[in-house]
C-alpha cells in the first residue's frame, strides 16, 4: 500500500506538468511580453486543461527554436524569421517543422538616434557604435539584413553591439552608443519611454533604401509612423513586418483550433493590456505569406468567414 501511495505521488507532477505551457515572448520592455502574458490568460481561462504562462526571452529565433524543441506550446516571432526557419535558412541549417496559428500585428523598424547627432540618414551609421538588437532576436536579424542590403559589413563598417529594448535606449541616452534598432509595434514601450526623457531622432529609411531592402526581402512592406506616437517625433518613413504566433507543425488540430478560437473570441480582453491587438482579426490572420498557416487555425477561421 506505501508503495502504491509512493508511486502514485511521483505520478502527480508528471499529470500536472502535462497541461502546463509556456508562450515564449521578449524582454519585458517590449511589446511581445504583454501581448504574450494577456494570450496566455485568456487561453488559461478558455481553453480546457490548459495553463499557459507567459515566458521572457530573447524574442523572434529563441521562441522559435523552443517552439520547434517542444519547449514551448507557441511563440511571438516576427515573420521573417519564421519564414527563414520554414525555409531552412538564415539561422536555420534546416528546413524547420512551423506553422502560423495566426498573424498578430506589424512590427516596425525604429532606427534611433538623439537630436544633436549627426546622424541623419541610415548612411551617416558608418564608424559609428550601433546596437542591433538582443542576440537571437529578430530586431537584430532585421537590422543586420537592412544594413548588409544597403552596403554595410556590420563587421566593419560600424561597431555593432547587441543589447535588448531597455539596454539600447539605456545606452543611447548614457552616450554608450551613437545609434540603435529596436523593432516592435507602433508605440512600443522603450521607444515610447526615451522619446519623454530625451530628444529623440528616429531615423528614416529614405525611399531607395526602402525599395531596394523589399526586393531583397519581400515579407516587408513600406509604413509611416505617423507625427506624435512618440513625443516631438515628425512623420518617420520606415518599414514594417507583420509578428506571427510560430507553433509546431506536429500540434494536434483540435488544440490549433482551441487556441485559435480563445483567442479571437476574447480578443477584446488582449485590447486591453496592448492596443496593437487592434491588428489581429482573421481578415489579417494569413498576413505572412509563404508559411502555411496550421490547419486548426485554418479549420476556425473557414468558420467564421
Amino acid at each position: 500500500m506505501k508503495r502504491i501511495a509512493a508511486a502514485f505521488a511521483l505520478l502527480l507532477p508528471m499529470l500536472a506538468s502535462a497541461q502546463n505551457y509556456s508562450i515564449g515572448t521578449g524582454g519585458q520592455s517590449g511589446i511581445y511580453y504583454p501581448f504574450g502574458g494577456a494570450l496566455a490568460k485568456v487561453w488559461s481561462d478558455e481553453v480546457s486543461d490548459v495553463n499557459v504562462k507567459a515566458e521572457v526571452t530573447a524574442a523572434s529565433v529563441e521562441n522559435t527554436i523552443k517552439v520547434v524543441r517542444g519547449d514551448m506550446l507557441a511563440g511571438i516571432a516576427m515573420g521573417n524569421v519564421v519564414m527563414d526557419a520554414f525555409n531552412g535558412e538564415g539561422k536555420f541549417p534546416a528546413k524547420m517543422p512551423v506553422n502560423v496559428l495566426f498573424a498578430l500585428y506589424p512590427n516596425l523598424v525604429h532606427p534611433m538616434t538623439l537630436q544633436g547627432s549627426d546622424i541623419n540618414s541610415l548612411q551617416d551609421l558608418k564608424g559609428k557604435r550601433i546596437s542591433l538588437g538582443a542576440p537571437g532576436s529578430g530586431t537584430a536579424v532585421t537590422s543586420a539584413a537592412l544594413l548588409e542590403t544597403l552596403g554595410f559589413d556590420v563587421e566593419k563598417d560600424i561597431s555593432a553591439v547587441y543589447l535588448n529594448y531597455s539596454e539600447t535606449t539605456n545606452a543611447l541616452a548614457n552616450g554608450q552608443i551613437d545609434a540603435g534598432f529596436i523593432v516592435g509595434g507602433q508605440g512600443v514601450g522603450a521607444v515610447t519611454q526615451i522619446a519623454l526623457t530625451h530628444d529623440l531622432k528616429v531615423i528614416p529609411i529614405a525611399q531607395q533604401e526602402r525599395e531596394t531592402f523589399i526586393a531583397e526581402y519581400p515579407a516587408y512592406s513600406e509604413y509611416t509612423i505617423p507625427e506624435g506616437i512618440y513625443n516631438n517625433v515628425p512623420s518617420t518613413d520606415t518599414v514594417s513586418i507583420w509578428n506571427v504566433l510560430v507553433v509546431r507543425a506536429d500540434m494536434s488540430d483540435d488544440m490549433a483550433y482551441e487556441l485559435t478560437r480563445a483567442a479571437y473570441e476574447n480578443i477584446d480582453d488582449v485590447r486591453k493590456v496592448v492596443k496593437v491587438a487592434d491588428a489581429t482579426i482573421p481578415a489579417n490572420a494569413k498576413q505572412l505569406a509563404g508559411v502555411p498557416l496550421h490547419p486548426g487555425a485554418e479549420k476556425y477561421l473557414n468558420s467564421v468567414q
